[in-house]
């Protein structure tokens, strides 16, 4: 079965919330131990809706599931457990990086080309408001998807949980090419 791609709506808010929880509680266990996970699947799992609110989130569907979720911001917070307010100033194309958020995709549908498809989407949207370059902040499970999109590593960076874990990650930046 394919999975199908669409712009995410409020009503998929509980299947993308469960889908990211179920996918730090099952793939972040090989990067982080047991407290970061568990810290991770509170606070990094919350579904930002400005996301589905801006319009930049998408799902991929098989059937009537959710089975991959991720969008792009034009907003300055690279993820959800970030200060908040941060997430209200929107970014200059001409000279800031649209943000890459909230990527999650369901344990048995990984290393399909889902988080790919995510990323050409963002990456497309992206371009067509003048931005010319990406960033994100990786969670350790996340990086190699997105080397192999192009992202190259900035710096590691330690990513603070509002309950005071820490978890390791990478700032990520990638240009947006142009299109032909």
């Amino acid at each position: 079965m394919d999975a199908v791609l669409r712009l995410a709506v409020a009503a998929d808010g509980p299947a993308v919330a469960g889908l990211a929880r179920s996918a730090v509680e099952t793939q972040f266990p090989a990067y982080y131990d047991a407290v970061q996970t568990a810290s991770a699947a509170e606070h990094i799992t919350t579904l930002d809706t400005a996301l589905i609110d801006d319009g930049t989130y998408y799902v991929l569907e098989a059937g009537r599931e959710v089975v991959a979720c991720g969008g792009w911001s034009r907003r300055n917070k690279l993820f959800n457990a970030s200060t908040a307010g941060a997430d209200e100033r929107l970014l200059d194309p001409a000279t800031e990086p649209a943000r890459i958020r909230a990527m999650f995709v369901r344990a048995d549908w990984t290393r399909r080309g889902l988080g790919r498809a995510i990323l050409t989407a963002c990456t497309d949207a992206a371009r067509a408001e003048g931005f010319t370059r990406l960033a994100l902040m990786s969670t350790l499970p996340g990086v190699p998807l997105y080397k192999a999109f192009g992202f190259t590593e900035v710096e590691p960076a330690q990513l603070p949980m509002p309950d005071g874990t820490t978890l390791a990650g990478v700032a990520m930046e990638r240009p947006i090419e142009e299109t032909a």
